[in-house]
């Protein structure tokens, strides 16, 4: 079978599938009768934080606001996180998780405290979204809830307290208070961080200090008997800030921890958190980290260079894990991860908000690959931020709303959750290279999805040429109908705006694969999805 498909039709944009091609440069043999472990849903997770417009004038606006809205929250950018079906949503933070004091959230907005958001530009914190909020919102996405509770200010009986107000099914003590603020039946917690970034914003601590730490406060966390889910406690990991994989902070913590905490009733823990971000330059922490958009190719090579080390940091971790908890009882979170560049000039320097270009989009698909590698140990990821900030899906200014390359590479990727990843080996790679630096131009994915669908992933990271692989799937059938979807632009800084927000979406072709010995054409600087129908 022959079939040859314009998925573009500018020259430029153009992938072909044919059955021959003598010249093929990489092989990609997937095995659809080799399965390994499940891609979790919550790999694609998120991740909102009192942080510069992330939440108020980002996806919160009132009740009260002109735009449309369902009990306070927008409802164009809850559809739009509904079609990208978020399955975890992490709250309050982030940083502002060790200043939060959940009392101040509570009860009749009229009258909470305001604060002074002391991490994030100072500016005010009305606590117009809290506890009762922030579930509402996980509600109506249809998502998981990830609570991280303040470590660095807090005390244990606050963080105790606030467990019970959210789970206790008891007519007395803090769910009566819960009742009685409007909500009879406990929330659903799903997950709940034990502080955050504990090492840095959450109180400057050794991984032995924290441990110590854990085990007060964790002692003191109770679920009721008759709840109906299992909460899970996750501990403050370790960061992958530097590029040497075997530096102590990428390790340390895992180590320590997963050394000296017991899994027993009372002390133990289900996961232990990471955190990277991309830059194109210094560090995630360095003043400079180069630009957004308007960037030379040196900064393409070197920020996509840089996304990759998250490979090195997950394996070192998982070499680790593997020696200290050899029955995998723990996973591992990557709870903030992406993308990091200076701020958009003329804004708040403290609102972190920065275009998001066709980079960002790679260095998203780029991590779906490297967590898809990891699956069995990678149980859930979010990056930062949901809405307005960082490396954001999301970007909204009043009435308006517009969905960023990233957003595209979420929705592309939607059947890979919940599948079952499966072996394959991509071999002869070719290597994109500029400015002294070399990378893999190629790289893939494959998994079969929960409708039992073949679904693979591509990038080409050569901002320049196309590449082509040979693909060979053994075990699948030939005549099964496939679904394409490739991103990519003119420019590698590409990116929507409100006024021209369609300047790269993703471009949907039917096509026909055989089983063995298919070409296809990855064009430059882009992502691909295809899939069975």
């Amino acid at each position: 079978m022959r079939t040859s498909v314009l998925i573009f039709s500018a020259p430029l944009l153009m992938a072909l599938l044919c059955s021959t091609n003598a010249n093929a440069e990489a092989r990609l043999t997937v095995h659809t009768d080799q399965t390994g472990p499940v891609i979790e849903r919550n790999v694609y997770g998120h991740f909102i934080e009192h942080l510069g417009r992330a939440i108020y004038d980002g996806i919160w606006v009132g009740e009260e606001s002109d735009i449309p809205n369902t009990r306070g929250w927008r409802n164009d950018v809850v559809e739009a996180l509904k079609a990208i079906r978020v399955p975890v949503l992490r709250w309050p933070g982030g940083c502002f998780a060790d200043t939060y004091h959940w009392r101040d959230g509570i009860g009749p907005r009229d009258q909470r405290p305001s604060r002074v958001n002391i991490l994030w530009g100072e500016i005010q914190e009305s606590n117009a979204v809290g506890t009762h909020e922030y579930f509402d919102l996980v509600e109506q996405l249809g998502a998981e809830a990830y609570v991280n509770g303040n470590l660095g200010t807090g005390t244990p009986r606050e963080m105790a307290d606030w467990v019970e107000y959210m789970t206790s099914s008891s007519p007395y003590g803090l769910a009566s208070e819960r009742i009685a603020n409007g909500r009879e039946k406990p929330f659903k917690l799903h997950h709940f961080g034990i502080g955050n970034e504990s090492w840095g914003c959450g109180g400057g601590m050794s991984p032995e200090y924290y441990t110590s730490l854990y085990k007060h406060y964790s002692t003191f966390l109770r679920t009721p008997w008759t709840y109906p889910i299992q909460t899970q406690w996750i501990a403050s990991g370790g960061h992958g800030y530097g590029d040497d994989v075997n530096a102590g902070g990428m390790t340390e913590w895992t180590d320590y921890l997963t050394e000296n905490i017991e899994p027993d009733f009372l002390l133990g823990f289900n996961a232990v958190s990471f955190h990277y971000y991309t830059h194109p330059q210094g560090t995630a922490l360095s003043e400079k980290k180069g630009p957004a958009s308007g960037f030379p190719e040196t900064q393409w090579i070197s920020t996509l260079a840089r996304t990759l080390l998250m490979d090195g940091y997950l394996e070192a971790n998982r070499k680790v894990l593997d020696r200290n908890d050899p029955d995998n009882s723990v996973a591992f979170y990557v709870d903030e991860w992406g993308s990091w560049y200076d701020p958009t000039p003329d804004t708040n320097p403290a609102f972190l908000e920065q275009a998001t270009t066709l980079r960002d989009a790679l260095v998203t698909g780029l991590n779906f690959h490297i967590f898809h590698r990891h699956a069995d140990r990678v149980t859930m990821t979010s990056p930062a931020q949901m809405v307005n900030v960082l490396q954001a899906p999301v970007i909204t200014r009043g009435n308006d709303m517009v969905l960023t390359p990233t957003y595209y590479a979420y929705k592309m990727h939607v059947p890979f959750q919940g599948a079952t990843r499966l072996d394959m080996q991509l071999k002869k790679v070719p290597k994109y290279s500029h400015a002294g630096q070399s990378i893999p131009a190629l790289s893939a994915t494959a998994a079969v999805s929960e409708d039992h669908g073949v679904v693979i992933g591509l990038i080409n990271t050569d901002p320049h040429q196309s590449h082509t692989l040979r693909l060979n799937l053994t075990g699948s059938k030939s005549e099964s109908e496939w679904l394409g979807e490739v991103l990519t632009a003119k420019t590698m800084d590409a990116y929507n705006t409100f006024s021209e927000p369609q300047v790269i979406t993703p471009r949907t072709v039917d096509i026909d694969l055989q089983a063995t010995n298919s070409v296809i054409t990855v064009p430059a600087k882009s992502m691909m999805v295809i899939r069975q129908k």
